[in-house]
Protein backbone atom coordinates (compact mmCIF):
# COMPACT_ATOMS: atom_id res chain seq x y z
CA UNK A 1 0.00 0.00 0.00
CA UNK A 2 1.35 3.46 -1.03
CA UNK A 3 1.33 5.89 2.65
CA UNK A 4 3.14 8.47 0.93
CA UNK A 5 2.31 11.58 2.80
CA UNK A 6 0.00 13.31 -0.59
CA UNK A 7 1.23 16.77 -1.66
CA UNK A 8 -0.80 19.36 -3.75
CA UNK A 9 -0.10 22.60 -5.05
CA UNK A 10 -1.64 25.88 -3.71
CA UNK A 11 -0.13 28.87 -5.32
CA UNK A 12 1.19 29.23 -8.45
CA UNK A 13 3.27 32.87 -9.82
CA UNK A 14 5.44 33.48 -12.59
CA UNK A 15 7.64 35.79 -14.74
CA UNK A 16 7.74 35.32 -18.42
CA UNK A 17 8.36 36.31 -21.78
CA UNK A 18 4.56 36.25 -22.38
CA UNK A 19 3.17 38.13 -19.36
CA UNK A 20 3.69 38.44 -15.73
CA UNK A 21 1.44 37.09 -13.81
CA UNK A 22 -0.08 33.54 -14.50
CA UNK A 23 -3.08 34.53 -16.23
CA UNK A 24 -1.47 36.95 -18.34
CA UNK A 25 1.37 34.02 -19.38
CA UNK A 26 -1.41 31.46 -19.99
CA UNK A 27 -4.15 33.33 -22.11
CA UNK A 28 -0.90 34.11 -24.23
CA UNK A 29 -0.13 30.65 -24.15
CA UNK A 30 -3.61 29.69 -25.18
CA UNK A 31 -3.91 31.98 -27.60
CA UNK A 32 -0.46 31.23 -29.21
CA UNK A 33 0.84 34.26 -28.57
CA UNK A 34 4.89 34.08 -29.30
CA UNK A 35 7.16 36.11 -26.80
CA UNK A 36 10.25 36.46 -28.84
CA UNK A 37 11.19 39.83 -30.24
CA UNK A 38 14.41 42.09 -31.01
CA UNK A 39 17.07 42.05 -28.11
CA UNK A 40 16.64 45.46 -26.48
CA UNK A 41 18.43 44.26 -23.16
CA UNK A 42 21.73 45.01 -25.15
CA UNK A 43 23.16 45.94 -28.29
CA UNK A 44 23.45 42.58 -30.61
CA UNK A 45 24.98 44.54 -33.84
CA UNK A 46 28.11 42.51 -33.49
CA UNK A 47 25.78 39.11 -32.99
CA UNK A 48 24.85 36.43 -36.01
CA UNK A 49 21.76 36.45 -33.56
CA UNK A 50 19.54 39.18 -32.37
CA UNK A 51 16.32 37.87 -31.31
CA UNK A 52 15.28 36.71 -27.91
CA UNK A 53 12.42 35.93 -25.64
CA UNK A 54 12.64 39.05 -23.11
CA UNK A 55 10.53 39.43 -19.87
CA UNK A 56 8.55 42.94 -20.67
CA UNK A 57 7.89 45.93 -18.33
CA UNK A 58 9.28 43.97 -15.66
CA UNK A 59 8.40 46.27 -12.28
CA UNK A 60 9.15 44.24 -8.82
CA UNK A 61 6.28 47.09 -6.93
CA UNK A 62 3.52 45.54 -9.00
CA UNK A 63 4.07 42.52 -6.81
CA UNK A 64 4.07 44.44 -3.73
CA UNK A 65 8.20 44.88 -3.59
CA UNK A 66 9.43 47.89 -2.94
CA UNK A 67 12.66 49.03 -4.68
CA UNK A 68 14.89 49.50 -2.27
CA UNK A 69 14.23 45.77 -1.18
CA UNK A 70 15.93 44.24 -4.29
CA UNK A 71 18.96 46.88 -4.96
CA UNK A 72 21.10 44.21 -4.11
CA UNK A 73 19.85 41.37 -6.17
CA UNK A 74 20.78 40.21 -10.09
CA UNK A 75 17.78 40.38 -12.39
CA UNK A 76 17.58 36.40 -12.01
CA UNK A 77 16.79 37.08 -7.95
CA UNK A 78 14.17 39.86 -8.87
CA UNK A 79 12.23 37.35 -11.23
CA UNK A 80 12.38 34.56 -8.39
CA UNK A 81 11.40 36.76 -5.73
CA UNK A 82 8.46 38.25 -7.93
CA UNK A 83 7.19 35.03 -8.74
CA UNK A 84 7.50 34.15 -5.03
CA UNK A 85 5.29 37.16 -4.05
CA UNK A 86 2.49 36.22 -6.57
CA UNK A 87 2.89 32.16 -5.42
CA UNK A 88 2.75 33.37 -1.74
CA UNK A 89 0.01 35.58 -1.74
CA UNK A 90 -2.20 32.81 -4.25
CA UNK A 91 -1.29 30.31 -1.59
CA UNK A 92 -3.17 32.60 0.86
CA UNK A 93 -0.40 34.03 2.40
CA UNK A 94 1.43 37.43 3.36
CA UNK A 95 4.78 38.03 4.90
CA UNK A 96 3.67 38.22 8.33
CA UNK A 97 1.75 34.72 8.12
CA UNK A 98 4.40 32.56 5.98
CA UNK A 99 7.21 32.67 8.97
CA UNK A 100 4.78 30.60 10.94
CA UNK A 101 4.92 27.62 8.70
CA UNK A 102 7.25 25.27 8.13
CA UNK A 103 8.19 25.80 4.80
CA UNK A 104 11.19 25.38 2.78
CA UNK A 105 12.41 27.12 -0.55
CA UNK A 106 13.47 25.11 -3.84
CA UNK A 107 14.91 27.09 -6.68
CA UNK A 108 16.32 25.87 -9.91
CA UNK A 109 19.03 27.80 -11.68
CA UNK A 110 21.52 26.72 -14.41
CA UNK A 111 23.22 29.86 -15.02
CA UNK A 112 22.80 32.65 -12.56
CA UNK A 113 23.58 36.53 -12.62
CA UNK A 114 24.95 36.89 -15.74
CA UNK A 115 24.13 40.97 -15.99
CA UNK A 116 26.49 40.80 -12.88
CA UNK A 117 29.49 38.73 -14.42
CA UNK A 118 28.87 40.66 -17.58
CA UNK A 119 29.37 44.21 -15.67
CA UNK A 120 32.35 42.42 -14.08
CA UNK A 121 33.82 41.59 -16.60
CA UNK A 122 33.48 44.71 -18.50
CA UNK A 123 35.27 46.83 -15.64
CA UNK A 124 38.02 44.19 -15.70
CA UNK A 125 38.65 44.42 -19.17
CA UNK A 126 38.59 48.06 -19.51
CA UNK A 127 41.96 49.83 -19.50
CA UNK A 128 40.24 53.01 -17.95
CA UNK A 129 39.30 50.72 -14.67
CA UNK A 130 40.49 47.56 -14.32
CA UNK A 131 40.05 45.16 -11.10
CA UNK A 132 40.15 47.22 -8.50
CA UNK A 133 37.20 49.10 -10.10
CA UNK A 134 35.27 45.80 -10.44
CA UNK A 135 31.38 46.15 -8.87
CA UNK A 136 32.11 45.28 -5.30
CA UNK A 137 28.98 42.53 -5.31
CA UNK A 138 29.89 41.07 -7.91
CA UNK A 139 30.16 38.11 -6.51
CA UNK A 140 26.86 37.62 -4.45
CA UNK A 141 24.50 39.11 -7.15
CA UNK A 142 26.12 36.80 -9.58
CA UNK A 143 26.44 33.43 -7.54
CA UNK A 144 22.92 31.57 -8.70
CA UNK A 145 21.71 30.42 -4.47
CA UNK A 146 21.04 34.15 -4.46
CA UNK A 147 17.73 33.96 -5.63
CA UNK A 148 16.66 31.39 -3.42
CA UNK A 149 18.83 33.00 -0.68
CA UNK A 150 16.87 36.53 -1.73
CA UNK A 151 13.34 34.86 -1.46
CA UNK A 152 14.60 33.59 2.50
CA UNK A 153 16.08 36.82 3.46
CA UNK A 154 12.73 39.01 2.30
CA UNK A 155 10.26 36.63 3.38
CA UNK A 156 12.50 35.33 6.78
CA UNK A 157 12.39 32.25 5.92
CA UNK A 158 14.97 29.81 8.14
CA UNK A 159 13.96 26.43 6.67
CA UNK A 160 15.67 24.39 3.77
CA UNK A 161 16.92 26.80 1.20
CA UNK A 162 18.46 25.06 -1.60
CA UNK A 163 19.54 25.35 -5.43
CA UNK A 164 19.17 22.95 -7.59
CA UNK A 165 21.89 23.24 -11.30
CA UNK A 166 21.12 20.78 -13.56
CA UNK A 167 20.72 22.91 -16.23
CA UNK A 168 17.91 22.78 -18.11
CA UNK A 169 16.68 20.07 -16.12
CA UNK A 170 16.93 22.62 -13.09
CA UNK A 171 13.34 24.01 -12.39
CA UNK A 172 11.88 20.43 -12.60
CA UNK A 173 14.17 18.49 -10.38
CA UNK A 174 13.70 21.65 -8.06
CA UNK A 175 9.82 20.57 -8.09
CA UNK A 176 11.53 16.92 -7.35
CA UNK A 177 13.17 18.12 -4.15
CA UNK A 178 10.33 20.17 -3.25
CA UNK A 179 7.92 16.91 -3.45
CA UNK A 180 10.31 14.77 -1.41
CA UNK A 181 10.54 17.18 1.27
CA UNK A 182 7.15 17.44 2.12
CA UNK A 183 6.33 13.74 1.59
CA UNK A 184 9.13 12.85 3.89
CA UNK A 185 7.73 15.51 7.01
CA UNK A 186 10.63 17.51 6.75
CA UNK A 187 8.46 20.23 5.21
CA UNK A 188 4.94 20.97 5.26
CA UNK A 189 5.01 23.20 2.47
CA UNK A 190 7.64 24.23 -0.41
CA UNK A 191 7.79 27.07 -2.38
CA UNK A 192 9.77 25.45 -5.18
CA UNK A 193 10.51 26.35 -8.99
CA UNK A 194 13.40 27.92 -10.92
CA UNK A 195 14.73 31.05 -12.55
CA UNK A 196 16.99 32.57 -14.93
CA UNK A 197 18.01 36.07 -16.98
CA UNK A 198 21.03 34.95 -19.47
CA UNK A 199 20.22 37.06 -22.39
CA UNK A 200 23.30 39.18 -22.50
CA UNK A 201 25.87 39.55 -24.99
CA UNK A 202 28.38 37.45 -23.03
CA UNK A 203 25.16 34.97 -22.59
CA UNK A 204 24.07 35.14 -25.88
CA UNK A 205 26.97 34.63 -27.62
CA UNK A 206 28.06 31.71 -25.54
CA UNK A 207 25.38 29.78 -27.53
CA UNK A 208 25.68 31.28 -30.69
CA UNK A 209 29.21 29.44 -30.73
CA UNK A 210 27.88 26.39 -29.71
CA UNK A 211 25.37 26.73 -33.13
CA UNK A 212 22.68 25.68 -30.41
CA UNK A 213 20.25 29.53 -31.45
CA UNK A 214 18.30 29.89 -34.07
CA UNK A 215 20.16 32.31 -36.24
CA UNK A 216 18.13 32.43 -39.48
CA UNK A 217 14.71 34.01 -38.23
CA UNK A 218 16.16 37.78 -37.38
CA UNK A 219 13.69 39.33 -39.36
CA UNK A 220 11.15 36.95 -38.54
CA UNK A 221 11.39 36.40 -34.64
CA UNK A 222 8.03 34.97 -34.14
CA UNK A 223 8.51 32.32 -36.18
CA UNK A 224 12.23 31.46 -34.42
CA UNK A 225 11.25 29.06 -32.28
CA UNK A 226 9.24 25.93 -33.94
CA UNK A 227 9.93 22.84 -32.02
CA UNK A 228 9.87 19.44 -34.22
CA UNK A 229 9.42 21.85 -37.54
CA UNK A 230 11.47 20.75 -40.41
CA UNK A 231 12.92 24.03 -41.24
CA UNK A 232 14.40 25.18 -37.36
CA UNK A 233 17.69 25.83 -36.75
CA UNK A 234 17.97 26.07 -33.27
CA UNK A 235 16.70 27.46 -29.87
CA UNK A 236 15.19 31.09 -28.48
CA UNK A 237 16.95 32.29 -25.48
CA UNK A 238 14.47 33.29 -22.75
CA UNK A 239 14.26 34.36 -19.39
CA UNK A 240 12.01 34.64 -16.14
CA UNK A 241 10.98 32.60 -13.43
CA UNK A 242 7.95 30.57 -12.30
CA UNK A 243 7.16 29.13 -8.54
CA UNK A 244 4.45 26.91 -7.20
CA UNK A 245 4.01 26.27 -3.93
CA UNK A 246 3.93 22.38 -2.97
CA UNK A 247 1.91 21.63 0.67
CA UNK A 248 1.08 18.55 2.29
CA UNK A 249 -2.86 17.85 1.72
CA UNK A 250 -3.99 17.92 5.10
CA UNK A 251 -2.31 21.17 6.47
CA UNK A 252 -3.52 22.17 2.79
CA UNK A 253 -7.06 21.19 3.82
CA UNK A 254 -6.71 21.92 7.60
CA UNK A 255 -6.38 26.23 6.37
CA UNK A 256 -8.94 25.79 4.05
CA UNK A 257 -6.63 26.78 0.85
CA UNK A 258 -7.61 26.23 -2.68
CA UNK A 259 -6.31 23.22 -4.47
CA UNK A 260 -5.08 23.55 -8.14
CA UNK A 261 -3.60 19.67 -8.76
CA UNK A 262 -2.05 17.27 -7.19
CA UNK A 263 1.84 16.20 -7.91
CA UNK A 264 2.09 12.06 -8.50
CA UNK A 265 5.03 11.64 -8.97
CA UNK A 266 8.88 12.50 -10.02
CA UNK A 267 11.64 10.81 -12.26
CA UNK A 268 15.35 11.87 -12.62
CA UNK A 269 18.10 10.60 -14.61
CA UNK A 270 21.34 11.41 -16.46
CA UNK A 271 21.98 9.65 -19.83
CA UNK A 272 26.02 9.79 -18.94
CA UNK A 273 26.81 9.72 -22.32
CA UNK A 274 28.05 13.83 -23.50
CA UNK A 275 28.20 17.19 -21.88
CA UNK A 276 25.61 18.54 -24.46
CA UNK A 277 23.84 15.99 -26.49
CA UNK A 278 21.56 14.08 -25.52
CA UNK A 279 20.95 9.96 -26.20
CA UNK A 280 19.94 9.93 -29.98
CA UNK A 281 18.01 7.16 -28.87
CA UNK A 282 15.73 9.04 -25.90
CA UNK A 283 16.57 5.83 -23.40
CA UNK A 284 18.15 7.95 -20.85
CA UNK A 285 15.65 10.48 -20.18
CA UNK A 286 12.73 7.44 -20.83
CA UNK A 287 14.27 6.75 -17.26
CA UNK A 288 13.27 9.68 -15.83
CA UNK A 289 9.93 9.28 -17.57
CA UNK A 290 9.37 5.90 -16.24
CA UNK A 291 10.62 6.37 -12.74
CA UNK A 292 7.98 9.75 -12.63
CA UNK A 293 5.18 7.10 -13.72
CA UNK A 294 6.88 4.45 -10.99
CA UNK A 295 6.30 7.15 -8.53
CA UNK A 296 3.02 8.00 -9.07
CA UNK A 297 1.63 4.08 -9.51
CA UNK A 298 0.15 5.26 -12.59
CA UNK A 299 -0.18 3.16 -16.26
CA UNK A 300 1.45 5.70 -19.56
CA UNK A 301 -1.63 5.33 -20.82
CA UNK A 302 -2.83 7.62 -18.12
CA UNK A 303 -1.22 10.44 -19.57
CA UNK A 304 -3.16 12.93 -21.63
CA UNK A 305 -1.34 15.58 -22.17
CA UNK A 306 3.03 15.88 -22.46
CA UNK A 307 4.42 19.72 -22.46
CA UNK A 308 7.38 18.84 -24.09
CA UNK A 309 10.96 20.04 -23.38
CA UNK A 310 10.53 20.67 -27.08
CA UNK A 311 13.66 22.90 -27.43
CA UNK A 312 12.98 23.42 -31.30
CA UNK A 313 17.26 21.72 -32.27
CA UNK A 314 17.10 18.63 -34.14
CA UNK A 315 18.83 16.52 -31.13
CA UNK A 316 15.89 17.06 -28.97
CA UNK A 317 13.44 17.07 -30.83
CA UNK A 318 13.88 13.50 -32.64
CA UNK A 319 15.81 12.17 -29.17
CA UNK A 320 12.49 13.23 -27.10
CA UNK A 321 9.67 12.00 -29.79
CA UNK A 322 12.09 8.54 -29.44
CA UNK A 323 11.94 8.67 -25.87
CA UNK A 324 8.35 9.34 -25.61
CA UNK A 325 7.59 6.28 -28.42
CA UNK A 326 10.07 4.14 -25.85
CA UNK A 327 8.00 5.29 -22.67
CA UNK A 328 4.17 5.01 -24.27
CA UNK A 329 4.37 2.96 -26.96
CA UNK A 330 1.37 3.58 -29.37
CA UNK A 331 -0.23 5.71 -26.75
CA UNK A 332 2.46 8.52 -27.42
CA UNK A 333 0.14 8.76 -30.92
CA UNK A 334 -2.98 9.55 -29.00
CA UNK A 335 -1.69 11.74 -26.04
CA UNK A 336 -1.72 15.74 -26.83
CA UNK A 337 2.28 17.24 -27.18
CA UNK A 338 2.74 20.25 -27.12
CA UNK A 339 6.06 22.73 -26.86
CA UNK A 340 5.42 26.05 -25.41
CA UNK A 341 8.63 26.72 -25.84
CA UNK A 342 7.87 27.94 -29.25
CA UNK A 343 6.00 31.20 -27.18
CA UNK A 344 7.90 31.56 -24.59
CA UNK A 345 11.55 30.97 -25.69
CA UNK A 346 13.95 28.08 -23.74
CA UNK A 347 13.99 29.76 -19.48
CA UNK A 348 16.89 27.16 -19.10
CA UNK A 349 16.85 27.21 -14.99
CA UNK A 350 13.12 28.34 -15.12
CA UNK A 351 11.58 26.06 -18.19
CA UNK A 352 10.72 23.26 -16.47
CA UNK A 353 8.91 24.87 -13.74
CA UNK A 354 6.91 27.20 -16.31
CA UNK A 355 5.96 24.27 -18.02
CA UNK A 356 5.01 22.71 -15.22
CA UNK A 357 2.34 24.97 -14.53
CA UNK A 358 1.19 25.02 -17.48
CA UNK A 359 0.59 20.81 -17.01
CA UNK A 360 -1.66 22.16 -13.80
CA UNK A 361 -3.57 25.00 -16.01
CA UNK A 362 -4.87 22.54 -18.72
CA UNK A 363 -5.87 20.21 -16.15
CA UNK A 364 -7.85 23.59 -14.65
CA UNK A 365 -9.19 25.11 -17.78
CA UNK A 366 -9.21 21.74 -19.83
CA UNK A 367 -7.24 22.90 -22.69
CA UNK A 368 -4.34 22.02 -24.76
CA UNK A 369 -1.47 24.70 -25.65
CA UNK A 370 -0.55 24.39 -29.23
CA UNK A 371 3.19 24.14 -30.68
CA UNK A 372 2.99 27.17 -32.69
CA UNK A 373 5.27 27.61 -35.97
CA UNK A 374 4.92 23.77 -36.58
CA UNK A 375 4.32 24.01 -40.32
CA UNK A 376 6.16 21.19 -41.71
CA UNK A 377 6.84 18.83 -39.44
CA UNK A 378 10.44 16.46 -39.43
CA UNK A 379 8.60 13.45 -41.13
CA UNK A 380 12.42 12.54 -41.57
CA UNK A 381 13.95 12.84 -37.75
CA UNK A 382 10.75 10.99 -36.94
CA UNK A 383 8.99 13.30 -35.39
CA UNK A 384 5.25 12.23 -36.29
CA UNK A 385 3.08 12.43 -32.79
CA UNK A 386 0.41 15.30 -32.10
CA UNK A 387 2.15 17.90 -31.27
CA UNK A 388 -0.92 20.17 -31.03
CA UNK A 389 -0.10 22.42 -34.27
CA UNK A 390 -0.50 26.24 -33.93
CA UNK A 391 -4.10 25.87 -32.23
CA UNK A 392 -4.48 24.79 -28.75
CA UNK A 393 -7.47 22.08 -28.21
CA UNK A 394 -10.17 22.08 -26.01
CA UNK A 395 -9.41 18.67 -24.25
CA UNK A 396 -10.88 17.40 -20.68
CA UNK A 397 -7.69 15.70 -19.34
CA UNK A 398 -6.57 14.38 -15.74
CA UNK A 399 -2.87 13.70 -15.51
CA UNK A 400 -0.24 15.71 -17.11
CA UNK A 401 3.81 15.17 -17.67
CA UNK A 402 6.30 17.46 -18.13
CA UNK A 403 9.79 16.38 -18.66
CA UNK A 404 13.18 18.43 -19.07
CA UNK A 405 16.63 17.37 -20.61
CA UNK A 406 19.44 18.92 -19.68
CA UNK A 407 23.35 19.43 -21.01
CA UNK A 408 25.27 16.70 -19.29
CA UNK A 409 22.47 14.47 -19.82
CA UNK A 410 20.53 15.67 -16.56
CA UNK A 411 17.06 14.49 -17.36
CA UNK A 412 13.76 15.09 -15.19
CA UNK A 413 10.31 14.30 -15.38
CA UNK A 414 7.25 15.55 -12.68
CA UNK A 415 3.44 14.72 -13.30
CA UNK A 416 0.32 16.40 -11.98
CA UNK A 417 -3.11 15.18 -12.16
CA UNK A 418 -6.47 16.53 -10.76
CA UNK A 419 -7.18 16.58 -7.60
CA UNK A 420 -9.52 14.34 -5.74
CA UNK A 421 -10.05 14.07 -2.30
Amino acid sequence: MDNKRRVVITGLGCVSPVGNTVDQTWESVKNGKCGVGKITLFNSDRLSVKIAAEVKDFNIEDYGIANRDTRKMARFSKFALGASAQAIADAGYTKETLKNEKVGVMVGCCIGGMDACSAGFEKLCDPAAGPSRMPPLTTPLMISNEAAANINIYYGLNGFSWTINTACASGTDALGVALDLVRSGRCDMCLAGGTEAAITEFGVSSFIVLQALASHFNDAPQKASRPFDKDRDGFILGEGAAMLMFEELEHAKARGAKIYAEVAGFGTSCDAYHITAPLKDGSGAALAVKQALADANMKGEEVEYYNAHGTSTKANDSGETAMLKLVFGDHAYKMNVSSTKSMTGHLVGAAGAIEAIFCVKAINSGFIPPTINLENPDIEAGCDLNYTPNTGVERKIKVAASASLGFGGHNACIIVKEYKD
